[in-house]
């Protein structure tokens, strides 16, 4: 089984940003069908991601929804960008194990592939 865990760093202010959103669910999808260990961080700009992603209204609520159960959000981030209100109303799991953000170190540690988008 392997270990993957994506990163994603992408904000929402462009199409791009939001094909690399969407990419970074797909592979988290992909690994999951296959049976392999995924995380997905919403991590930097990317948590303000996590509100327009819960609309069930939302073009690619869908893809969220069949990884959801391996999303966190950097706890940190969340404050930063001001998305504290939806974070805690999504329940998803908030991540500080490094001065408030997630460890991509740990994660390297504990055998998982990083690949951000």
């Amino acid at each position: 089984m392997e270990k993957q865990a994506i990163l994603i760093l992408a904000g929402t202010e462009s199409t791009s940003d939001l094909g690399r959103t969407v990419n970074g669910l797909e592979a988290a999808k992909e690994f999951s069908e296959n049976g392999d260990d995924v995380k997905v961080i919403f991590d930097g700009a990317a948590t303000q991601w996590i509100d327009e992603l819960e609309d069930e209204d939302h073009d690619y609520h869908e893809l969220y929804s069949a990884v959801r159960e391996h999303v966190g959000v950097c706890d940190y981030c969340a404050g930063a960008f001001q998305v504290d209100e939806a974070v805690d109303e999504s329940g998803l799991t908030r991540l500080s194990e490094y001065d408030g953000h997630p460890s991509v170190r740990s994660l390297r540690q504990d055998g998982y592939d990083v690949i951000s988008f």
